[in-house]
């Protein structure tokens, strides 16, 4: 190869590697770019439909347990539902044994659409009196939950404990709708 035919052959190759590093950066990249864009765009929205489809299958079940909330919700009258919570607790304790020695509730308003009512409860009992006590709590079908469960030895002659329980009641002030 001569001289003259060498230095046309670089400069054709410089510019074909200089058209394709311009094809590179203006062509390539930019379509690589939308493309993984668009791949991550509908696997979430795939992600979304199988959701939407899984939450179809379960509107029956769905309604049924948000009516059950709704139906054993407190009253959103503060007043009738601390009488609520008291009177149920009075049930609770009675049934199971233990003794409730302070209730303190405290209103909380964090929503246009609810309350919760977080009560401070102490009582005292054996073993199983306290475990019946919050299982009847547990199961009782008032919008009521225990959140944190403590539990301290009174004595060790007579088996006394000491129960310090947090519990959280809903209150609904708009239905929701369809």
């Amino acid at each position: 190869m001569t001289i003259k035919n060498r230095q046309q052959f670089l400069i054709v190759m410089t510019a074909v590697l200089f058209a394709l590093l311009i094809g590179n950066s203006l062509v390539y990249g930019p379509l690589a770019n939308l493309w993984s864009a668009r791949s991550a765009q509908i696997k979430d929205l795939r992600s979304k439909i199988r959701d939407g489809k899984f939450l179809i299958q379960r509107e029956a079940s769905l309604r049924s347990r948000w009516s059950d909330m709704q139906a054993n919700a407190l009253p959103d009258n503060t007043s009738l539902a601390e009488l609520q919570v008291l009177r149920a607790m009075d049930n609770w304790s009675r049934s199971s044994g233990a003794e409730v020695t302070s209730i303190m509730p405290q209103w909380k308003n964090d929503s246009t659409n609810y309350m919760t009512l977080n009560c401070r409860v102490e009582a005292t009992g054996t073993l199983g009196a306290l475990s019946q006590f919050i299982y009847s709590i547990e199961r009782d079908p008032m919008a009521m939950k225990p959140s944190s469960v403590e539990l301290t030895a009174s004595s060790s002659a007579d088996q006394q404990l000491t129960l310090g329980m947090e519990i959280s009641g809903l209150t609904i002030l708009q239905p929701l709708t369809k």
